[in-house]
């Protein structure tokens, strides 16, 4: 499957159907005690299976990312699989802005191979580090970023809703300094 760059004019505005199903989420709980703050993410059963369906909130190459460039595999002039990325310029580091697979084509490396795009353009750029966001209910992907050597790097729980402890959609932010970018490949795994 050949991955190619993905053009500003072809593509601006591509909606990408995102869509999992979990049965587990990520409990954050965020205590008190004194001057001191404790937070914990435990991995539990969701009561019911948790299904995120496609919406129009994304799509590729929004206006507020700077220097954005994205990847894909393009079949029959369907794209089948993408990742974009930018540039935050003031603090050198890469944001993974979006990263899809079609359901047809999970499981068969496609994603890491698309992050690796990522870090490849990071290490040019000669950025620190890689970032990127997603949420406490979609354990499918964290599962993804952690395989690959990221960690968690922050949290708003308050980004999207007032409430997104009690809907168990807490933002999550996940990193990987440079030093630590292993380049995979459906075979082995490259440290750089």
């Amino acid at each position: 499957m050949e991955i190619s760059e993905l053009s500003r004019e072809d593509w601006q505005g591509h909606l990408l159907p995102f869509h999992y199903t979990t049965d587990e989420y990520y409990d954050v709980d965020i205590s008190r005690s004194g001057k001191d703050f404790h937070v914990s993410f435990v991995k539990k059963p969701l009561s019911m299976p948790y299904k995120k369906l496609p919406d129009d909130s994304e799509s590729l190459f929004q206006p507020w990312w700077d220097d954005i460039k994205a990847w894909g595999v393009v079949s029959d002039g369907k794209l089948l699989a993408a990742i974009e990325t930018s540039i935050e310029s003031w603090n050198k580091r890469l944001r993974v802005n979006e990263l899809w697979v079609d359901k047809s084509l999970r499981r068969q490396g496609l994603a890491r191979t698309l992050m690796n795009k990522a870090m490849k353009r990071a290490l040019l750029e000669k950025c620190r580090m890689v970032v990127l966001e997603t949420q406490s209910c979609n354990v499918p992907a964290i599962d993804f970023y952690l395989n690959y050597g990221f960690t968690l790097v922050g949290f708003d729980a308050g980004a999207y809703q007032n409430d997104d402890l009690e809907r168990k959609e807490v933002r999550m932010e996940f990193g990987i300094f440079l030093d630590e970018v292993k380049l995979w490949t459906k075979t082995k795994c490259k440290i750089l």
